[in-house]
């Protein structure tokens, strides 16, 4: 494996970087010496995260419980707060890694610092940094059918994470949702949430959803022999619907206990919104100021 790579992107304004399966872009936004010196701070840290992780990811991939264990690294202490809440049903910190490497990686970005506004996007799961006043829009991924898939996200909204999980995306899933997109007040809150919520958009059973045990794709996953899905066929309009519905059941549920904001859940061309996540259509401003979710 190779080493850490960094590297800015064409535009000259996103920093990527990449190791192994980490894979972030990075845009802050405000002073130029105060942005440089960002970067300068997400660069370095960025130089141990992954093997962070792999010191400690057998543990990482069992089960949580309602009580949490006690991990060295800072980021996998994050991983299983944020999977402990959820923990009633079956749950790993592995859930909540992507977003949990994105909200480590926007502290060390944001460290000392002033800006305007930043996020880390790994994969899709993403950390936000907005300041007094400000906003930031952003695309989220998986709708496919025309929808409406713009949401702006404001300073006093309280939210600094979206995460997004399906069938579709590159982690395995239990469920059939196209995607689920989750906010919440970290990254690593909102990955696993989403996790859980894209499993529940599911019809159990049915002929036309093809699956497999996790561990015949990845024979180390943390899945084990659950049946992950690899193919959604032709589902009814009403098998659509019930599918959406206990997904969004979930998210009602998790969104009473406050933890999370709000969920897009997206299948087959219909669409469940639970809280306050106001989904419009691309504009020429959202094309050009934006950040993908």
């Amino acid at each position: 494996m190779n080493g850490p790579q960094a590297h800015w992107l064409e535009d000259g304004r996103r920093l990527h970087l990449n190791h192994g399966p980490i894979d972030l872009i990075i845009e802050a936004f405000g002073d130029v010496d105060e942005c440089r010196a960002a970067y300068g701070q997400a660069v370095a840290r960025f130089e141990t995260i992954l093997q962070e992780l792999v010191d400690e990811l057998p543990e990482l991939r069992r089960p949580a419980f309602s009580r949490p264990r006690a991990f060295a690294g800072l980021m996998a202490r994050r991983m299983e707060a944020a999977v402990v809440p959820l923990a009633k049903q079956f749950i790993t910190p592995m859930a909540a890694v992507a977003g949990s490497v994105a909200d480590e990686m926007l502290g060390a970005l944001l460290a000392g610092r002033r800006l305007d506004r930043a996020y880390v996007n790994n994969g899709g799961d993403s950390a936000i940094h907005l300041g007094s006043g400000q906003s930031m829009i952003l695309a989220i991924a998986g709708t496919g059918h025309g929808l409406a898939d713009r949401i702006t996200i404001r300073a006093e909204d309280g939210i600094r994470g979206v995460a997004t999980s399906g069938w579709r995306g590159r982690s395995f899933s239990l469920g059939i949702a196209d995607a689920v997109t989750v906010l919440a007040r970290t990254g690593a809150e909102a990955d696993a949430a989403a996790t859980l919520i894209a499993n529940a958009v599911d019809l159990p059973g049915h002929p036309a959803i093809e699956r497999v045990p996790a561990r015949d794709l990845a024979p180390d996953s943390d899945l084990g022999d659950r049946l992950v899905t690899q193919a959604v066929g032709v589902l009814s309009t009403s098998e659509i619907a019930a599918a959406l519905d206990s997904g969004f059941a979930v998210a009602e549920d998790f969104r009473r206990h406050r933890l999370i904001a709000a969920s897009a859940l997206f299948l087959a061309g219909q669409a469940r919104i639970a809280g306050p996540m106001a989904l419009v259509a691309p504009n020429e401003k959202s094309r050009k100021e934006i950040a993908h979710a």
